[in-house]
């Protein structure tokens, strides 16, 4: 049996421990998406991407260390993944909606998991991959040409 193998436009990013960090991975993502000529859902994807950064800052990345947005999409049926890796401790979760009504924080998983089509979190050493994916985001079609290279890595 022949297994049909996907072109996949990956674009990676590695941010050291300070808060212009969230700002510069919102930039990248958006850029990366503009890029591949992703509209839909652009703000929403964006949008997570800064609460999924934020959350590593403030709880997964060591002081010293820094956290690495990755973001890959499928050519051909236009799903969006979106990953922070941190080497910090610990698993989110996400808040209840009643949970946080008088707190000034833990309101990030929870846009996440109303934003994104599907959401989690991966073990890896050290730390964890907090991901989140989205369906049929109306990418270029695979026989346009990218208009970046397949692969690129930035780290800041």
């Amino acid at each position: 049996m022949q297994e049909e193998i996907q072109v996949v436009r990956v674009r990676a990013a590695f941010y050291r421990r300070e808060r212009r960090s969230v700002r510069l991975a919102r930039e990248f993502a958006r850029s990366a998406l503009a890029g591949w000529g992703v509209r839909r859902r652009a703000d929403d994807v964006v949008l997570c991407v800064g609460e999924l950064a934020t959350n590593a800052l403030l709880h997964g990345v060591p002081p010293g260390r820094g956290y690495r947005l990755w973001l890959a999409l499928g050519a051909e049926d236009g799903l969006l993944r979106v990953e922070v890796h941190d080497s910090g401790d610990g698993e989110p979760r996400s808040s209840e909606p009643g949970d946080v009504v008088d707190e000034e924080s833990g309101r990030g998983l929870l846009l996440v998991s109303a934003l994104a089509d599907k959401w989690g979190v991966e073990g890896r050493v050290p730390g964890k991959a907090v991901w989140c994916e989205w369906w049929g985001t109306g990418a270029a079609s695979p026989d346009s040409p990218p208009s970046d290279s397949p692969s690129s890595v930035v780290t800041r």
